[in-house]
């Protein structure tokens, strides 16, 4: 019994140091100690068949017992953990992957960061931890409860620092007030632990528009108007989706550049500046500042 666990314990430890190379399709979440699970085989003929984990004959002592084509696992630990898969002679009938659900206590928004540039229907969420290989995410109550109609979203693009971005959509109306939160679900895998953790907060929190374009600046009297256009990719028409932009100048003295950069929320400023930039946001719910357009050198 010892050397068939302490066994069991080495082969699922090679197998959790394995990549997965996609989400599993069919998999199953005990938690630690879980008294037992059951896992099915997917046949649609009756007959004998045969249990393998980790495509390995599976040794039947105290901790398994078929029952007809099911399986069933007793006092789930790490060394049970790994691919269960039904076998009829040769032939893989179905497979199914037991996971242990991980017990630390990682704040969700340490995880997952989420931006939308506007109000439109879609928005990204990005996944912070390269320790998980394989990350999905799902949008909405159907998600966070686990139905089986919660339609997740596993492509996502990754970044040179391996972090994971998604995109994501909801349908959430841009006109109304906004009284619903987005539900924001994760489950990653680091084989053979799955994390899961809900993610909530309204859209209007997680909007920041992206630079402004400035179009023009023109001198009025002793004031230089700035003309300030907003985002392509804010939301239109931009008479209801007003945007509030700030003005940087760098002061010119004598054709020199004073190094004390000022700041307005106007688009009147003095005209004598060499340079200036922009930068916008909704000043309806104070959202996070964009990020500021480059440097624009002032000649008139």
């Amino acid at each position: 019994m010892v050397l068939s666990w302490i066994a069991a314990f080495l082969l699922i430890s090679i197998t959790a140091s394995q990549e997965l190379t996609h989400f599993p399709e069919h998999f199953v979440v005990v938690r630690r100690n879980e008294n037992s699970v059951t896992l099915p085989c997917d046949s649609a003929i009756a007959g004998p068949v045969t249990w393998k984990m980790n495509d390995e004959d599976l040794d039947f002592d105290y901790f398994y017992e078929q029952k007809d084509q099911n399986l069933s696992v007793k006092e789930v630990d790490t060394p049970l953990l790994g691919e269960y898969s039904c076998w009829r002679g040769e032939t893989k009938l179905s497979s199914t992957l037991l996971l242990q659900e991980t017990e630390e206590g990682e704040d969700i928004d340490a995880l997952l960061t989420c931006h939308a540039v506007s109000y439109d229907c879609s928005f990204n969420c990005t996944w912070t931890d390269s320790r998980y290989k394989m990350v999905r995410l799902g949008v909405g109550p159907e998600c966070s409860e686990g139905q089986t109609s919660c339609q997740w979203v596993s492509k996502y693009r990754q970044t040179e620092n391996e972090k994971l971005t998604f995109e994501l959509s909801h349908n959430i109306s841009p006109y109304a007030e906004e009284n619903t939160t987005l539900e924001v679900t994760a489950e990653a895998i680091d084989n053979p632990f799955l994390l899961r953790r809900t993610k909530v907060f309204y859209l209007r929190e997680i909007v920041v528009p992206e630079s402004p374009e400035i179009v023009s600046s023109q001198v009025v009297g002793q004031k230089l108007n700035v003309t300030i256009k907003p985002p392509s990719s804010w939301s239109t028409p931009h008479s209801f989706f007003s945007l509030e932009h700030e003005i940087e100048y760098v002061y010119r003295d004598d054709g020199r550049e004073v190094s004390v950069a000022e700041r307005s929320l106007s688009s009147l400023i003095p005209k004598k500046i060499s340079k200036l930039r922009a930068r916008s946001r909704d000043p309806l719910v104070f959202s996070s500042w964009s990020q500021w357009t480059h440097w624009k050198n002032v000649t008139h």
